[in-house]
């Protein structure tokens, strides 16, 4: 068992033989994705809904205690990749799965006492003003949960966020049973609905559009662990909505080093608490990684939490520019740096397996989840 784990984590950690430019342009990477199936489904009891949401993760073991933790076994991957199913009803199920490598013939802190700074030096966040902006892409397809944090559309029903938003990590937060999903849109001065918007009935504002969620499915990693060890490396969520959204959605993609990201350079827009009805999007440079965590200094306030991080790419296949998510924003650690403490903004990074598990989830077929 010990050599499948190893010969896992190497698969996982390495991508195809393929170079990460073509003429000068950053190219999407091409990954073996392994396969993550379901192997069993136990009925649990209806959680209580008892606990507060928070809208980030505060944590203190930054890249260096995350490097130096053991790589972990096959059946720990297992169960961290293990998830729960919350209905709308309330009744839950937890799903255990098999992870499977098959080659391309088988396809057929110290920081509580300080205060938390998420903004760096000078603000470079950008509030996105006006329909043109707001109701196209890539802008259009974040989404605000009534939680209070952010999502992203990755598929006509889906919306991927973080998994703290719905979860503390020991219970399911006040308002999760009856979790919705809002969608800006305008608000017209004289109340017509129409595609065709004269000059005088031009939006004076933006509102939301809410549609429940159906479902939701979250990591066993995050719910058994919490921000202090592995859980921090599976905070993410996916939310099933109950009818479809009728939107551009962005896709997924399994996280490049990043290195071979144009100019080290991530994007993400979310719903800042600290400027409220405001879209906020920002940009920065990637400071430090680990094979689950994005380190950056992109300046950001709760409520930003569950936003999707992506970045543009040449698809080589179809020969155009593509924008895909690779990561989930998590939220601030206050990491001890040789006795200094600092603070980073954290990103969970899409990778294979979190990526095989997530395209499953969305398809429900694996055939559809074999290249990252």
């Amino acid at each position: 068992m010990a050599g499948l784990s190893t010969l896992i984590l190497l698969l996982c950690a390495a991508k195809d033989v393929m170079p990460s430019s073509s003429h000068g342009k950053p190219t999407w990477p091409s990954y073996r994705v392994p396969v993550i199936l379901p192997q069993s489904t136990l009925n649990l009891e209806k959680p209580q809904f008892d606990a507060e949401a928070k809208l980030e993760v505060v944590s203190p073991c930054g890249p260096a205690c995350h490097k130096s933790s053991p790589l972990p076994t096959y059946e720990e991957v297992k169960n961290y990749l293990s998830y729960e199913t919350l209905y709308a009803n309330g009744s839950l199920t937890e799903t255990e799965v098999g992870i499977y490598i098959l080659s391309s013939s088988d396809d057929g802190s110290q920081g509580k006492s300080r205060t938390k700074r998420q903004i760096y030096g000078y603000d470079s966040r950008f509030s996105i003003f006006g329909k043109d902006f707001l109701l196209n892409y890539p802008f259009s397809t974040s989404v605000k949960l009534s939680t209070g944090c952010t999502g992203t559309l990755v598929a006509e029903k889906h919306v991927l966020t973080a998994a703290h938003c719905i979860h503390d990590g020991k219970s399911y937060v006040k308002g999760a049973q009856k979790l919705r999903v809002g969608f800006l849109k305008p608000k017209l001065k004289d109340g017509s609905k129409g595609a065709n918007i004269t000059n005088s009935a031009m939006p004076e504002k933006m509102k939301f559009q809410w549609i429940r969620v159906k479902r939701t499915h979250v990591p066993k990693g995050w719910i058994k662990g919490n921000a202090n060890d592995i859980g921090m490396d599976y905070d993410y969520a996916l939310l099933e909505l109950k009818k479809p959204h009728k939107r551009k959605f962005m896709k997924i993609g399994v996280s490049p080093p990043a290195r071979h990201l144009p100019g080290g350079r991530i994007h993400f827009s979310g719903y800042d608490n600290d400027r409220p009805g405001n879209l906020v999007y920002r940009f920065c440079d990637v400071k430090d990684e680990t094979y689950d965590l994005l380190y950056q200094q992109c300046d950001a306030q709760p409520g930003a939490s569950g936003s999707g991080v992506y970045v543009r790419m040449w698809k080589r296949q179809n020969h155009k520019w593509e924008r895909k998510i690779i990561g989930i924003f998590s939220g601030h650690q206050w990491v001890d740096m040789n006795g200094t403490p600092q603070d980073f903004n954290v990103a969970v990074r899409i990778t294979p397996l979190k990526y095989a598990q997530i395209c499953y989830w969305i398809k429900g077929n694996y055939l559809d989840c074999r290249e990252g």
